[in-house]
């Protein structure tokens, strides 16, 4: 008698600084898991992010903090979770050790699908080891209606052309050796970004329902994006 090959299980895998997580990083969680039947979505708070150098002066908070508010955030929704991956190896957080890492730790059942923006997506030729990095999991290329900006023909990065066939309509593809598939979602998603929070928290001015309450009371808590005369006692954000 033949055995049954398990079902795969079908995981997201939404890197990012979250600094601070928010409930447009929620929203379109929640979206891309139902648009993809997807069993799980594993936030990974990033420990140094490659991308983001902090050339402003602006803040990065502490990799352990992002990660504590992620797990606020997620806590209840059961197809949420988080995983330390990143931050517990700490230093530069690269894609493709990640992931690597993640195969490793979750096993031959687990079907990884990368959760990435339009724009990021389009910048991947950038990243370490791109080639590999298109063979080692699925991508679901979050959009925000209407495409006026493009599909994912045009977003390919040049490094990767060769190797992924793009269906005619440009929502689809599919890697042509490894049969990794990436897959355009539309989301509605919430116009909201960790950027304007900060500066929101940085001129003392309100951050109630941007951000899940316990987040919220966390992130006041910890003073990462104010001075002190905005923190609990002072100014109420």
């Amino acid at each position: 008698m033949t055995a049954t090959r398990p079902t795969p299980t079908r995981i997201g895998i939404y890197g990012g600084t979250f600094n601070p997580i928010h409930l447009g990083h929620l929203r379109a969680a929640e979206e891309v898991a139902e648009a993809l039947d997807l069993d799980r979505v594993l936030f990974v708070p990033s420990a140094a992010p490659p991308h983001k150098p902090d050339a402003t002066g602006d803040t990065i908070a502490p990799a352990a903090d992002r990660f504590a508010w992620v797990g606020l955030a997620t806590q209840d929704n059961e197809r949420f979770g988080v995983d330390d991956v990143e931050v517990a190896r700490g230093g530069t957080s690269f894609l493709v050790d990640t992931l690597a890492a993640l195969h490793a730790k979750l096993g031959a059942t687990s079907e990884l699908v990368f959760l990435v923006g339009s724009d990021a997506f389009a910048e991947m030729g950038t990243w370490r080891e791109p080639r590999e990095l298109f063979r080692m999991a699925h991508y679901a290329v979050i959009a925000r209606p209407p495409l006026s900006g493009g599909d994912l023909t045009s977003w390919l990065p040049e490094v990767v052309r060769g190797d992924v066939e793009i269906a005619a309509d440009g929502r689809s593809g599919r890697h042509r050796s490894a049969g990794t598939r990436l897959s355009l979602v539309e989301i509605a998603g919430l116009a909201v970004s960790s950027s304007e929070i900060r500066s929101r928290l940085r001129a003392g001015r309100s951050v109630r329902y941007l951000l899940p309450e316990p987040v919220r009371r966390a992130v006041l808590a910890s003073g990462a994006y104010t001075d002190a005369r905005m923190r609990p006692g002072g100014r109420s954000a």
